[in-house]
């Protein structure tokens, strides 16, 4: 029995780009949970703890001093380190569901699609801090970069990420798609360009196959 088998509870990411709509298709999700009486921790990354929402602004906000890019890295996943041992694991092992805004699919993306970092040492680290523990089911709203980044605009003044290149998302993107290519059984893409209720239609079919 490997750890992910020893816990009760069922662990749900949803990832994307700027701008998919991850936020909006989240709640779609929480009230079919609630509909089936599922108990549940809705939490988010980088963040999630009081000490990770620290590291998460660390991150998002921009700085007069650059930040290395081993530094992004090591810094995502000291957060996730913290996330884990504080929200996720005990969550699960008390057989609640987990539901996750980004995980660490979006680490191979963002920092090893969009910033070029080896996928090795991402996945080096991602086994030191995580073990075998991996979602059960993810989400992947995709979207053109141009369209998402639009929208994001309009939410608020954009984070350190938010203003990279169009160049540096179309990476983002592309790593998302292989990696969802790559783990069919896991992953879930969703056209998140579609109607917003033809997507949560998409979502809601897929979420019942683990409820």
């Amino acid at each position: 029995m490997n750890q992910q088998d020893s816990m009760t509870g069922r662990f749900i990411t949803i990832e994307g780009g700027e701008g998919v709509g991850k936020s909006t298709n989240i709640q779609c999700i929480q009230e079919r949970l609630r509909q089936a009486g599922i108990d549940f921790v809705l939490t988010r990354e980088p963040g999630g703890t009081e000490l990770a929402e620290k590291i998460r602004t660390l991150l998002l906000d921009c700085h007069d001093e650059p930040m290395a890019e081993m530094t992004e890295l090591l810094l995502i996943f000291a957060a996730r380190a913290q996330h884990l041992a504080q929200v996720i694991r005990p969550a699960l092992a008390a057989g609640k569901w987990v539901l996750c805004d980004r995980f660490t699919d979006a680490t191979y993306a963002y920092q090893g699609g969009g910033r070029g970092l080896s996928v090795s040492a991402i996945a080096a680290l991602e086994h030191l801090v995580q073990q075998d523990l991996r979602p059960d089911l993810t989400y992947l709203l995709d979207l053109s970069p141009d369209v998402g980044l639009s929208r994001a605009s309009k939410r608020a003044a954009l984070d350190r990420f938010e203003l990279e290149k169009i160049e540096f998302f179309e990476r983002v993107r592309a790593t998302y798609l292989q990696r969802a290519a790559a783990e069919p059984e896991r992953c879930v893409v969703i056209d998140a360009g579609e109607p917003l209720a033809q997507v949560q239609a998409a979502i809601l079919q897929h979420l019942e196959t683990l409820i």
